[in-house]
C-alpha cells in the first residue's frame, strides 16, 4: 500500500472546534490501519513533529503546525461478541461519537446514553476518558487497538493498561503522538439501569411525565440538557467544558465551604469532593463576559468561546485571567481540559 496522499500547507479551520485560522505544513487523511502504518514510515515525514486530530473538539491550536497532522478517519462499527451479560461493540477511531451512541441505541444496545452529544470521535473518547451526567466512558470500556508509532507494533490495551482517571488516561501521560488509537471496543451490560440522578436530567424527565425512563428517554433528556446550555461550535467556536471540575480533599472542602456557602459538591468513591468549576467561575463574575475576542458563554460559565476571529492566544489569555481570579477567591486551581498546542 502506498502512503496516504500528502497535503501541503493544509488549513485546519475545519479540524478544530474553535475555528482558528491555522495551517499545517503537511496533512494526511488516515482511513485505515494500513494507511497509518504506511504514513509512519513515509520518508518525506522523517523527523517531523506529529499531531493526531480526530474531531478537533478538545484542542487549542495556538499557532501553525510545522509538522505532519494525521487526520483520523477510520470508520466502521459492529457487534463483536454477545453473551448472557453484555454486548461487545467495536467502532473505528474516526467514527463520530454522538452518531455511534445513537446507533447503539437504535440497535438495542443501551449503556452510553448519558454520553450523548459529546463532540469528537470514538478514538478521542479514551484519551480524555469523557464523561457526563454520572457516567464516565471507562465504565463501558473493554479494550482498544492502537499502533505504536515508534515501533510499528499494534497493541491491544485493556482498562488497566489505559490507566483511566478523571479526564485522564495513559495517552495523555505518554509521549505525544506515539500511540494512535485505531479502534475501540465497549462492553454494554444487558442488565441496564438508568442513571438519572443529576438535577437537570431529573427535571427534564419530570417535565415530560416520565417516571420509569427507557434508554431513549435518558438519551433525549441528555441531548435536551446539553442543547439548552452549550453553544454549537458551528455558531460559536468552542471546545466544550474548558476546565476540569476541581477535586478537593474533604478537609479542604470543609474549610472552603465555611467561607463559601452552598457550593455544589459531589463526593467521589475515593473520598475526594468534586466541585463545579462553572459555579466558581460564575461567582467570580465571568459568566457572559468577554476579554478581547474571547468570551465566557452566557449560558454556561465553563465554556469559553471564540467571539469572532479569535486566535489561540486570545483564548489562553482569558483562561489565565479566570484561573487567577478563581484562585484568589477560592484557593482552587483550575486545570484546562483541552490539549494546548
Amino acid at each position: 500500500m502506498k502512503p496516504p496522499r500528502l497535503l501541503t500547507d493544509y488549513p485546519l479551520r475545519a479540524h478544530n472546534a474553535f475555528g482558528f485560522e491555522v495551517r499545517a505544513r503537511y496533512a494526511q487523511a488516515i482511513e485505515c490501519e494500513a494507511a497509518l502504518a504506511c504514513a509512519r514510515v513515509d520518508p518525506r515525514l522523517k523527523g517531523l513533529p506529529r499531531l493526531i486530530l480526530g474531531g478537533g473538539s478538545n484542542i487549542v491550536l495556538t499557532r501553525d503546525f510545522d509538522g505532519i497532522v494525521w487526520l483520523i478517519a477510520q470508520r466502521g462499527r459492529r457487534l463483536v461478541h454477545e453473551d448472557a451479560d453484555a454486548w461487545l461493540i467495536e467502532a473505528g477511531a474516526g467514527e463520530r461519537w454522538h452518531d455511534f451512541v445513537q446507533w447503539t441505541l437504535e440497535c438495542g444496545w443501551p449503556g452510553l446514553e448519558n454520553l450523548a452529544l459529546i463532540p469528537g470521535t470514538v478514538g478521542a473518547a479514551p484519551v480524555q476518558n469523557i464523561g457526563a451526567y454520572g457516567l464516565e466512558m471507562s465504565e463501558r470500556f473493554f479494550q482498544l487497538r492502537a499502533l505504536d508509532m515508534k515501533t510499528g507494533k499494534a497493541l491491544h490495551l485493556n482498562a488497566a493498561a489505559c490507566r483511566f482517571a478523571y479526564r485522564d488516561s495513559f495517552f495523555k501521560q505518554c509521549e505525544s503522538g506515539r500511540f494512535v488509537i485505531v479502534s475501540v471496543v465497549f462492553r454494554l451490560p444487558k442488565r441496564w439501569q438508568p442513571r438519572c440522578a443529576y438535577p437537570e436530567i431529573e427535571r427534564i424527565l419530570a417535565e415530560r411525565g416520565i417516571v420509569k425512563p427507557s434508554p431513549r428517554d435518558v438519551f433525549d433528556a441528555v441531548v435536551a440538557a446539553r442543547q439548552s446550555k452549550l453553544p454549537d461550535p458551528a455558531q460559536a467556536g468552542n471546545a466544550g467544558s474548558f476546565f476540569k471540575n476541581p477535586l478537593l480533599r474533604p478537609a479542604d472542602f470543609e474549610a472552603l465551604s465555611g467561607r463559601e456557602p452552598d457550593l455544589a459538591a459531589h463526593p467521589l468513591p475515593n473520598g475526594q469532593i468534586k466541585l463545579a468549576a462553572g459555579q466558581l467561575i460564575e461567582r467570580c463574575g465571568w459568566k457572559g463576559r468577554a476579554l478581547g475576542r474571547a468570551a465566557v458563554h452566557a449560558r454556561h460559565a465553563l465554556v469559553i468561546i471564540n467571539n469572532g476571529n479569535a486566535c489561540g492566544a486570545d483564548i489562553l489569555k482569558l483562561a489565565e485571567v479566570i484561573q487567577r481570579d478563581v484562585y484568589r477567591r477560592f484557593g482552587v486551581r483550575l486545570e484546562p481540559e483541552p490539549t494546548i498546542i
